[in-house]
């Protein structure tokens, strides 16, 4: 953490910029991500590095580059949504940026990988679907632990599920975030008398029969003069004054909602649709402490402990100096709230969008930067601990580390390359396996007639294996660190 002279400098830029803001300041706009403005280091005009195998040339994950090494990390793996043109997909990786899983998103978008409990197990579950101005209209993926789709859950009332927010709850129901256009005034804005604004809803859906039993419109709850974005930022589009983009539930069952473009946190009455109390933003309830002020946050969630956790972007326009996580101590008698911790990245990150704040098991915290393509993994007080980057010109919405087995039902992949000595290199993989040790080569005059020629200790999704050819047919087979056998793939004939 900062020394005391570096963070009083610190936060006199953040007053002096979020006051400029206030003033009606904007930062440069440099490019256009899910059709919002932000700031960043994913712009390129370079093709992103990707992974090439040769058991599995229809994968083509991005290359993970640690920039520093794992110590101390908390346990799990890292599961992304890696969005370009050439890699986007689901992605679930190791502390050395090795791929474990991959699934290629094939031409829809994909956001907010992660591991959830469903009738009582771990699953993975995402969204996907079409991307326009910062909105999604898709649907929520459910897949257990052999990668097979359970179902698929859509928003309700004839909305279209958004990329935002797709929470399961222990009592069976989810909840997600959807948007809607629709007419209203805006001349307190600068707008017209009637004009298209998005309405940002959410709801709390019966995931056995698809019922809702909960539905919240920012409009009916939140006025468009509490924004902070301009309406003349977007011209021709419609005025997306609120921008919901997570939902929550607090320890008394009641729900807390970011809004990214009023930059505040409301803790929402999950009968009545009330809001109980706002933080930060035009009409806070909370005197804010030193250097709690946020701007264009995402991410918010209610700890263990009581804190608030939450992603402060800070920027798209620009108004901070960097992107933080943030941990924050609410006094909700006294209506205070002050700074418990932040964590900023040493490269002075500023993420104009996405991004999130994950409190680990262990004490730990780990940020995914949003638009800013890099993952980070913090102590407890503050030390860098693990940090890794997607290429340029790739993201991810949000970033997790959490715990998975993945147990894949098809086959591993086999393939093998000669040289003119008949010495051989056979590679091996099995997309999603997360318990295979070490590999087999397997090798025999037919398919049914094989015994072990070498092993190998697995070295990422694709392990190689150098070996002397001694009869027609190869096959791998998948050992589990007590040398059981997990899978083998078909033989193939040389």
């Amino acid at each position: 953490m900062a020394d005391t002279a570096s963070r009083e400098r610190h936060l006199w830029t953040r007053r002096r910029l979020l006051a400029a803001a206030g003033a009606g300041a904007a930062g440069s706009l440099t490019a256009s991500l899910f059709g919002r403005n932000f700031i960043g280091s994913v712009l390129s005009a370079t093709p992103p590095a990707t992974h090439r195998y040769w058991t599995r040339p229809d994968l083509r994950p991005p290359v993970v580059t640690v920039t520093t090494k794992a110590v101390h990390t908390s346990a799990g793996y890292l599961l992304s949504t890696p969005n370009s043109t050439t890699s986007g997909g689901s992605m679930i990786s190791d502390n050395h940026g090795h791929p474990i899983w991959f699934r290629p998103s094939n031409g829809v978008s994909t956001a907010n990988l992660q591991v959830q409990s469903y009738q009582g197990a771990p699953v993975l579950t995402w969204w996907e679907g079409q991307v326009n101005s910062g909105v999604g209209t898709g649907e929520y993926v459910i897949m257990d632990g052999s990668y097979r789709e359970i179902r698929r859950v859509r928003a309700g009332n004839g909305y279209q599920g958004d990329l935002h927010e797709f929470l399961i709850t222990p009592a069976g129901t989810a909840l997600l975030t959807a948007y809607n256009q629709v007419m209203t005034d805006l001349t307190s804005v600068g707008g017209p008398q009637r004009g298209p604004v998005l309405d940002s809803l959410i709801q709390e859906v019966d995931l056995p029969t698809g019922q809702v039993l909960f539905e919240w419109h920012s409009l009916d709850h939140v006025k468009v003069d509490h924004s902070h974005s301009r309406i003349d930022a977007q011209p021709g589009r419609p005025y997306d004054y609120f921008h919901v983009n997570s939902i929550d539930v607090d320890h008394d069952g009641h729900l807390l909602v970011s809004a990214r473009n009023t930059w505040t946190i409301y803790k929402i009455h999950r009968g009545s649709g009330a809001v109980i109390w706002r933080l930060g933003g035009k009409k806070t309830d909370f005197a804010l402490g030193d250097d709690v002020q946020f701007a264009w946050q995402h991410d918010a969630r209610r700890q263990p402990d009581g804190t608030i956790t939450l992603f402060d972007d800070g920027a798209a326009p620009a108004v901070e100096p960097q992107s933080r996580g943030l941990a924050l101590e609410l006094d909700e008698m006294a209506k205070t709230a002050k700074l418990k911790r932040e964590y900023a990245h040493p490269g002075r990150l500023l993420a104009g969008s996405q991004g999130n704040t994950q409190a680990l098991p262990n004490g730990n915290v780990l940020i995914g930067w949003g638009a800013e393509p890099y993952v980070s993994e913090f102590s407890a007080d503050g030390h860098v601990l693990f940090d890794a980057r997607l290429p340029n010109g790739v993201y991810s919405y949000r970033t997790f580390r959490q715990p998975w087995i993945g147990r894949p039902t098809d086959q591993p992949a086999i393939a093998a390359r000669f040289d003119s000595s008949g010495q051989a290199t056979v590679f091996a993989s099995w997309n999603g396996a997360t318990e295979v040790s070490r590999w087999q080569v397997l090798n025999g005059p037919s398919a049914s007639l094989l015994s072990p020629l070498a092993a190998a200790r697995n070295t990422g999704f694709e392990t190689a294996i150098t070996v002397n050819r001694r009869a027609p047919y190869l096959a791998v087979r998948a050992l589990d660190a007590s040398g059981a056998p997990l899978g083998a793939s078909s033989a193939i004939r040389l």
